[in-house]
C-alpha cells in the first residue's frame, strides 16, 4: 500500500489535515490544528461556512478573535477533501424517537470522504459511537465508495471527542486525548498530531473499540450519578428535607462525589448511554442500571412541572389558565444548543394541566426553538403578571438579572419559584416572601 504521510510533512505543511463537521466538537478541533498544520474546515450546511468566513460562531464556543487567530479554509465543496491526507470526522450522532443510535450522519460522512479519499491518507472519527462502529460500519463505507481496503489503500482511527460546550476551563488543550488506530504507523502519527494541540498528553489505546467503549462510558457514568442525585432529591423532598442543604452536609467528607441533580438533555449524557444498551441488547444483555438511571432523568421535566403545579395549589392558584414563565430553553447553562433539551418536557407537561407557558431564552435562536419544538420565545420585557416563575437553566444572564427582578415577572399576589439548579440564595429568598422549591 501507499503508507500515511510521515509527522513531519504535516508540520512542515507539505500535507493538509480536514475536519468535516464543524459543530461543537469540529470547530474547535479545526482552529487548535490550524496553529500548527494545514487545515481545512468542511461542513454541508453552507450557512455554516459562511459565518465562519465571517468570523462569526453562533454556538459561541470561539470568539472573533479566536477565527481570526488562525489560518483556515472553511468550504461546503467536498472536493477540497482529496486534497487531504488526514481527516477527521466530527458529525453528531444522536438517537432517533425509539432511542435507538441514529448514524445517519456518520455514515454520510464516511461516503462523502470515502468518494474523495486519497491512496494513503487515514481517516479518523471522533464522534460518540458503540464499540464495532469505526470498523465494522464505517470502514465498509469507506472502503466502498474509495474503491480501496483498509491496510491497503487508507488507514483509521478513533480519538473520542471530549469537549464540554460552554465551558472554557476545561478546553481541548487541557483534557487527555484518548487515541487508538487500525496499525502501530497510524496510532504514532495520531499520537504526534493530537500531541501537538494537546497539553495534557495523550492515552494510547490498544484497539479502536477500546477507545470507542471508553468514550461511552465516561458519559453514563455522569448520568446514573446525576440519576442518583435526582432521585434522593425526589425522596427529601417528600420528607420535607432541602435536597440541597443535604448535599452540600454529605460534602464535607473527602471522598464525596459533588454531583447535582438536574435537567440531562443535550447530545451527550442524555444521549451516549443509549448507544452503550442497543449494542448490550444486541449482544443478548439487557442492561438494568443505566437503563434506569436513563428512566429517572428522562423523567425529571415531568417531575418539575408536577412539582410547580403542586406549589400553585399550595399558594391557593387555580392551575387551569394559570400563567407560568419558564427562563431557558437550550439543554444547558451559558451555551445556545437546543438539541434534545429537556425543558421541553416541562412545558408539555404543564400544558396538559391547562398552563399558559410563556418561554424566555436569551441565547437560543428563536427560529430553532420553533423548528424543533414548536416554541415561539418571548422577550423577558413581555413577561408579566405570571402565577409562577421556573428557572430552568441556569444561564449567567439570570444570575446578573437577580432574584427580585425575576420575583417582579410574578404577580402582586402570588410569587412562586422554581429554581431547578438552586442558584438563588435562600436567605434573600425568604426575606422577598416568595414561594420556593428547587431539586
Amino acid at each position: 500500500m501507499n503508507t500515511i504521510p510521515a509527522f513531519s510533512s504535516f508540520i512542515n505543511r507539505t500535507e493538509k489535515i480536514a475536519v468535516v463537521g464543524l459543530g461543537y466538537v469540529g470547530l474547535p478541533l479545526a482552529v487548535h490544528l490550524a496553529r500548527h498544520f494545514t487545515v481545512i474546515g468542511y461542513d454541508i450546511k453552507t450557512a455554516r461556512i459562511a459565518e465562519l468566513r465571517e468570523g462569526y460562531d453562533s454556538t459561541l464556543e470561539l470568539s472573533k478573535e479566536d477565527l481570526k487567530s488562525v489560518s483556515l479554509d472553511f468550504t461546503s465543496d467536498a472536493g477540497a477533501l482529496s486534497t487531504c491526507r488526514l481527516i477527521i470526522i466530527a458529525v453528531p450522532t444522536p438517537i432517533d424517537h425509539s432511542r435507538i443510535p441514529d448514524l445517519m450522519a456518520v455514515r454520510n460522512a464516511a461516503e462523502i470522504v470515502g468518494r474523495k479519499l486519497s491512496r494513503g491518507s487515514c481517516v479518523v472519527f471522533e464522534s460518540t459511537v458503540y464499540p464495532g462502529v469505526t470498523e465494522d460500519i464505517c470502514v465498509p463505507i469507506l472502503e466502498k465508495e474509495s474503491g480501496m481496503k483498509l491496510g491497503n489503500g487508507f488507514t483509521v482511527g478513533y480519538s473520542p471527542e471530549r469537549i464540554n460546550p460552554g465551558d472554557k476551563e476545561h478546553t481541548l488543550d487541557k483534557i487527555t486525548k484518548v487515541v487508538s488506530a487500525s496499525d502501530p504507523h497510524t496510532l504514532e502519527l495520531l499520537t504526534r498530531i493530537y500531541g501537538r494541540i494537546v497539553e495534557a498528553g495523550i492515552h494510547q489505546t490498544s484497539s479502536i473499540r477500546v477507545a470507542e467503549a471508553a468514550k461511552v462510558i465516561e458519559n453514563t457514568q455522569r448520568d446514573l450519578n446525576i440519576a442518583l442525585m435526582n432521585e434522593l432529591s425526589i425522596i427529601f423532598n417528600r420528607m420535607g428535607i432541602d435536597p440541597m442543604e443535604v448535599r452540600e452536609a454529605a460534602a464535607t467528607k473527602w471522598n464525596f462525589l459533588p454531583f447535582r441533580p438536574g435537567l440531562v438533555g443535550g447530545h451527550c449524557i442524555g444521549v451516549d448511554p443509549y448507544y452503550l444498551t442497543y449494542k448490550a441488547e444486541s449482544i443478548g444483555y439487557h442492561p438494568e442500571i443505566i437503563l434506569a438511571g436513563r428512566r429517572i432523568n428522562d423523567g425529571m421535566g415531568k417531575y418539575i412541572a408536577e412539582q410547580t403545579i403542586k406549589q400553585l395549589i399550595g399558594a391557593g392558584k387555580q392551575v387551569l389558565d394559570s400563567r407560568v414563565a419558564i427562563l431557558g430553553l437550550t439543554f444547558k447553562e451559558n451555551i445556545t444548543d437546543l438539541r434534545n433539551s429537556k425543558v421541553i418536557d416541562i412545558v408539555r407537561e404543564l400544558k396538559d394541566y391547562g398552563v399558559e407557558t410563556l418561554i424566555h431564552d436569551p441565547l437560543a435562536s428563536a427560529e430553532e426553538a420553533y423548528r424543533l419544538y414548536g416554541i415561539t420565545l418571548v422577550r423577558l420585557e413581555d413577561i408579566r403578571n405570571v402565577n409562577a416563575v421556573i428557572v430552568a437553566v441556569a444561564h449567567k444572564a439570570y444570575r446578573d438579572l437577580g432574584l427580585s427582578e425575576i420575583n417582579a415577572l410574578c404577580r402582586d399576589d402570588c410569587h412562586v419559584l422554581i429554581d431547578v439548579k438552586g442558584i438563588f440564595d435562600l436567605q434573600e429568598v425568604q426575606r422577598l416572601g416568595i414561594q420556593y422549591w428547587r431539586l
